[in-house]
């Protein structure tokens, strides 16, 4: 597809939102895959806001950037935390300059061992709420361009609105439950994801990968076929191995 249908592609993403049976982890993913084309960035992770106001990683595009966003997590330092704090977008971030990495020096030299070199942090955020952050990092000391920045704001925006749309159709006492429920669908396809690497004996990306495959392939969700798996009611000779 061109940069343009790609575009085009992420908005009917959000779109589905308004269907019974969106999956809001799986959007997020998408979401991932998106950013990673449209602007040519290694990987992007995705952290939302949970209804005690904390930051929860929710999605990201390979399993280094999942232990770096967790690793941020706990030690309560990066720019995605920063970002979700202030609303703030921080740009082109040298991981390996002092000067712009003081704030979190334990988060940029995790993400150098990882590869990366440069890294972005854009709000999701709505008006004055700010629900989440949108985290680029890149192997490559490259900035984002401007027009890069605005794809970048506007993805962010895009997913901001989708899920506060969702949220809005929801009836009010259930916005909590659903927030819990993508925690806990985090967790069953992470379990997921670790049986099939292991039996599989490849990695967790690969088994990830496979994961999704199968269950767009079939129709099905992605937290219910996780869910089957880790139930023991999934032959796995029926997914296709990477």
């Amino acid at each position: 597809m061109t940069r343009e249908e790609r575009l085009l592609a992420a908005v009917i993403d959000a779109v589905d939102t308004l269907v019974d049976d969106f999956d809001l982890i799986d959007f997020l993913h998408t979401l991932c895959d998106r950013c990673t084309e449209l602007l040519d960035v290694a990987a992007v992770g995705v952290m939302l806001e949970d209804p005690g106001g904390n930051l929860q990683l929710i999605a990201a595009s390979d399993e280094h950037t999942r232990l770096l966003e967790l690793f941020a997590l706990q030690h309560d330092e990066g720019p995605c935390v920063e970002c979700h704090r202030n609303g703030m977008v921080r740009l082109n971030i040298d991981l390996a300059s002092p000067a712009q990495t003081g704030p979190f020096p334990v988060f940029a030299s995790r993400a150098r061992k990882a590869g990366f070199l440069i890294t972005h942090a854009l709000p999701m955020r709505l008006r004055e709420d700010v629900i989440g952050a949108l985290n680029l990092f890149d192997s490559r000391a490259q900035n984002l361009s401007p027009a890069d920045a605005r794809v970048a704001q506007a993805l962010a925006d895009v997913a901001t609105i989708a899920i506060l749309q969702h949220r809005t159709i929801a009836h009010a006492n259930q916005q909590r439950a659903q927030m819990q429920a993508a925690l806990t669908s985090r967790i069953v396809i992470e379990q997921a994801k670790g049986i099939l690497a292991e039996r599989w004996e490849t990695g967790v990306d690969a088994a990830f990968d496979a994961l999704r495959g199968h269950a767009r392939s079939h129709r099905l969700g992605l937290t219910q076929l996780s869910r089957q798996l880790v139930d023991g009611q999934l032959d796995t000779d029926g997914i296709q191995r990477p």
